[in-house]
């Protein structure tokens, strides 16, 4: 069985188009023979390229990422990849952090790193928490905007028409939820 080095490039927007290819050149230059990539928010539920390299590796291969972010969105997460890794035999190597899991110390540095991030994390959701309650104490934060309502008069118009609810929800870039209940409103 030969061992092989096999990368996941991940942005999360796929106007990063120069991450993703900075990412694909330092993966090369690591000696993936082969790479997964995709361009998906790593708080989205649903990213099947990693999924996929994670069934596509094999006993003895590296998996084989840049960043350890690019990878985990926490450190749960780190620690169920790292579980099917470790499951069949396979070994995660981070290039920023000159980190490979092969060894003693990799291990132990990813397990600290990972919960240093997490920790960071929860630190900043903290700060933006207080900012977020302050900012209402202060008559300052509004919240998001509503973006369906404003194309009230759109979905009405469109409706009076005679444009199906599925057409108007089309047509505006809106989900079919939105109109419905525009219409429930109106």
């Amino acid at each position: 069985m030969t061992a092989t080095a096999v990368g996941y490039a991940r942005t999360s927007t796929i106007d990063q188009v120069a991450g993703l290819e900075a990412q694909l050149r330092d993966l090369t230059a690591a000696g993936c023979t082969k790479v997964f990539q995709e361009q998906v928010s790593s708080v989205d539920t649903s990213r099947p390229e990693l999924e996929r390299v994670l069934d596509y590796v094999r006993e003895g291969d590296t998996l084989v990422v840049t960043k350890l972010d690019r990878l985990a969105r926490s450190m749960t997460n780190l620690m169920d990849i790292m579980g099917r890794l470790k499951k069949k035999g396979v070994e995660l190597r981070v290039l920023a952090l000159n980190l490979d899991t092969g060894t003693p110390h990799g291990k132990l540095m990813l397990n600290l790193l990972g919960s240093i991030a997490e920790f960071e994390r929860d630190l900043m959701l903290e700060r933006q928490r207080e900012g977020i309650a302050k900012a209402k104490a202060e008559g300052k934060y509004q919240g998001r905007a509503p973006t369906a309502r404003r194309k009230s008069d759109d979905v009405i118009r469109l409706k009076t028409e005679g444009v199906k609810p599925d057409d108007i929800a089309q047509r505006l870039q809106m989900s079919r939820s939105s109109v419905f209940r525009i219409l429930r409103s109106a």
